[in-house]
């Protein structure tokens, strides 16, 4: 309903054959970028704002360019980029094309999705990022699925030895820091190939022969805090990919005699080249994919891996539905709610909708309803919500705005009894809560049920995310709005500014913020979220049920990271950026009301 937006998508192929292979076999040198385009469309899901792709031609001769990269903005950007390489593609059949040139000449191809989690935009922020050297060895793309929780830290080591970064943002700083520890690796190598009597061009060889990616991932990967799963290549033809040592953001790998691929979701494999969910592997918390200039690939884990994180919102909202595990546990998530939904409307299914919000709740809303079969046959379904709209950004005025996206969703009229049907209508999140005010409420309500009960399938979403998801402001979150307003009713504003303090002189020690939720129950911030949303003209009575901590852990056994439900973060980085947003939300708020 409320679409969050997240960081981001990526996919890689690195060809372990001569491009004749292909030719032979299916029919086309641009074999790889054809599946790359493919991997990218099955995950547009993951980012809408801008696509990159680069390529590397390992048979390029000196004097040519031999690392490619398309980037665009926008919604179309993956159809964009795609039409761009085919001014560097010759046509099918051509015999008498160089098997030397551009794109087409390519094995080692690299793609990005990207949604801001940061709020900055523009071409420059658009992955893939390129630091371009002489020596090919030192050429460095870089893309990832990736928030970094200590830039600053970072940023302050670059500097200390003596770098001047020239832009201040995670992907850039994170280019730098690695490309720094790439120019050591062939320096070293230089030295190595200078001592055993090579010279001119028999060191470059040397160098871009054996390359040890893993020796730059283990002086670069140390220094980050967060989530990540970071993909690059060098002009010498290294590929790689690492994975946060939390395992907080998914990869997975697949690897034959004629490619090795890797993206952010397992169907997109499953599909693209027609596997079983069985022959794809997961990348583990803390290792890396290398794939060398020979085509030989390595396992190696870089950073021991550490409590298990993997982001739970991976699970329910942002991967496909499609994957065969993400599928049955968006099912269970809606089942275990059955319990306190029969409570909500007192047992009465005869007198019962059921529906869901369009469109990523759809599978929870299966789940749900196969629950409440259980006990009644006889369950009525009905679309009751259909999405319409988008709110188009050249309406101006401010009324005009909220006025159409009022009306971004629509509702099926008589799918009830009026006056006598309760309807249960699921979500998978509730996070600001704006469009439910702004929108769903006041919609639902001109079908006049008996009751309304908005079922979200996931907890409540307390704490912001720095690890992908843009959700980075308390102030934003409904949850919180409820809390600080229970707090202020109660007269308890001491524990505002208590909390403050903490989180002020001693940001590390712990996220000071669950202090502000301490105090109440989950019910009564239910019932207080209710107050917030609810339109002032509303008639229907509303009951929310929101997903336990306890159901979401038993539907996802393996995802574990819950830190926007429950505040323990994974990372230090995390507390610390949760402590500093409740003292910029306390000197906001103090700072307006002066």
């Amino acid at each position: 309903m409320e679409q969050l937006k997240h960081e981001c998508g990526i996919a890689m192929i690195r060809l372990l054959k001569p491009l004749e292979f292909y030719e032979q076999k299916y029919g086309t040198r641009k074999y790889g970028l054809n599946k790359l385009y493919l991997m990218m469309e099955k995950q547009h899901n993951r980012g809408q704002e801008g696509a990159g792709i680069a390529c590397v031609n390992l048979d390029a001769p000196v004097g040519h360019e031999y690392m490619f990269r398309e980037r665009a903005e926008g919604k179309d950007a993956i159809t964009e980029i795609f039409k761009r390489t085919a001014p560097l593609l010759s046509p099918e059949g051509d015999t008498n094309a160089s098997p030397r040139g551009g794109w087409e000449g390519a094995s080692l191809f690299m793609g990005h999705l990207r949604y801001s989690t940061t709020g900055k935009s523009g071409i420059q922020f658009v992955h893939p990022f390129m630091r371009r050297n002489n020596w090919r060895a030192k050429n460095l793309c870089l893309c990832g699925n990736f928030n970094m929780t200590n830039i600053d830290e970072v940023f302050q080591f670059l500097t200390d030895h003596g770098q001047s970064p020239r832009i201040f943002g995670d992907s850039y700083i994170t280019l730098e820091l690695m490309g720094h520890r790439l120019d050591r690796e062939v320096e070293r190598l230089y030295q190595e190939a200078s001592h055993m009597g090579l010279e001119g061009t028999e060191i470059t060889h040397y160098i871009d022969d054996h390359v040890e990616m893993a020796n730059v991932l283990r002086t670069t990967i140390p220094h980050f805090d967060g989530g990540y799963v970071m993909c690059g290549q060098t002009g010498s033809g290294e590929m790689f990919a690492i994975r946060d040592p939390w395992g907080i953001r998914p990869a997975f790998w697949y690897q034959d005699d004629e490619v090795v691929v890797l993206a952010s979701e397992r169907p997109v494999i499953q599909t693209c080249f027609d596997l079983k969910a069985d022959d794809i592997h997961e990348l583990l918390p803390g290792q890396s994919v290398i794939v060398r200039k020979s085509g030989n690939m390595e396992l190696e884990q870089i950073m021991a891996a550490q409590k298990p994180s993997a982001c739970s919102f991976e699970r329910i909202y942002f991967s496909r539905g499609n994957d065969k595990d993400i599928y049955q546990e968006r099912k269970r998530l809606g089942e275990q709610l059955m319990p306190a939904i029969m409570k909500a409307i007192d047992d009465d299914v005869p007198h019962t909708v059921f529906s869901f919000i369009p469109n990523t709740a759809e599978v929870a809303f299966y789940g749900m309803t196969d629950g409440i079969r259980k006990l009644c046959n006889d369950v009525r379904i009905e679309k009751v919500v259909w999405k319409d709209i988008k709110l188009r950004t050249f309406i101006s005025d401010s009324n005009e705005r909220n006025d159409l996206a009022a009306h971004v969703y629509d509702i099926t009229y008589g799918s009830l009894e009026a006056y006598k049907d309760n309807l249960v209508i699921i979500d998978d999140s509730i996070v600001r809560g704006t469009t439910l005010k702004e929108s769903i409420f006041k919609i639902l309500d001109r079908l006049h049920p008996k009751k309304i009960v908005m079922v979200s399938s996931s907890p409540q979403i307390r704490y912001p995310d720095y690890y992908g998801i843009d959700m980075s402001h308390l102030e934003e979150l409904c949850a919180f709005r409820a809390a600080i307003a229970l707090i202020k009713e109660r007269g308890m504003q001491q524990l505002i500014a208590e909390t403050y303090t903490l989180c002020k002189t001693n940001p590390l020690a712990a996220n000071h913020v669950r202090k502000i939720y301490a105090p109440f129950s989950i019910d009564e911030i239910d019932k207080k979220i209710v107050e917030l949303l609810r339109p002032k003209d509303m008639q229907t009575p509303v009951e929310l049920v929101f997903q336990s901590i306890e159901g979401l852990h038993n539907a996802c056994p393996n995802h574990p990271g819950d830190w926007y439900f429950t505040g323990h973060y994974p990372t230090p980085g995390g507390i610390r950026l949760v402590n500093n947003a409740f003292v910029e939300y306390v000197e906001k708020t103090l700072k307006m009301q002066l």
